[in-house]
């Protein structure tokens, strides 16, 4: 609708990096034994995340730097809703931008995930669920606190599969946001 408009198409990449209460993939999977870790709502503020530099890349790869957030200013932008941490970056006018925008237009990265610290073996930090299912050791790993957070990233493969990440004419992200469009 943009191009035949002829207004430029859309280079704007929004998703969800992060989503609380939803598992990850294994961390490890054995016959006999299975964790997945688990983000617990609260564990990421945004006065956390104001106060990290996140970079947005491709694959957890600092070279394919897409967007940045260094304080809460840049060209990231995010948010921390119920469901998880958000976000939305106009992708540059590079060959890594135009690599990540087809590859996201297309489908073929439609999940993300994040590089994050904490103190695992601290229970105040990380509590251990153990709990036997069809015969199974299943462990689940809840972060209740994350310390920092150094990267988003568009992933083929994330960690936590439910993650997303779309590329979105700007009309239709104002409008599911109840924005006035841009003139």
């Amino acid at each position: 609708r943009e191009a035949a408009e002829g207004k430029a198409a859309s280079r704007t990449i929004t998703g969800y990096a992060i989503l609380f209460n939803t598992p990850s993939a294994p961390l490890y999977a054995y016959d006999d034994e299975e964790a997945r870790e688990v983000i617990a709502p609260g564990a990421v503020t945004k006065e956390l995340l104001d106060g990290c530099d996140i970079k947005m890349t491709m694959f957890h790869d600092r070279q394919l730097i897409l967007a940045r957030s260094r304080n809460g200013a840049g060209t990231l932008t995010y948010g921390v809703d119920e469901k998880g941490v958000y976000f939305e970056f106009d992708a540059p006018n590079t060959a890594d931008g135009d690599k990540a925008l087809e590859l996201v237009r297309r489908g073929d990265i439609s999940g993300c995930s994040f590089i994050f610290s904490t103190h695992y073996y601290d229970a105040a930090y990380v509590t251990r669920d153990v709990k036997r299912e069809n015969g199974k050791t299943v462990v689940t790993y809840t972060v209740n606190v994350i310390t920092g957070i150094y990267d988003f990233t568009l992933a083929a493969d994330p960690a936590y599969p439910d993650t997303t990440c779309e590329a979105e004419a700007r009309e239709l992200v104002e409008e599911l946001r109840g924005e006035e469009p841009e003139t």
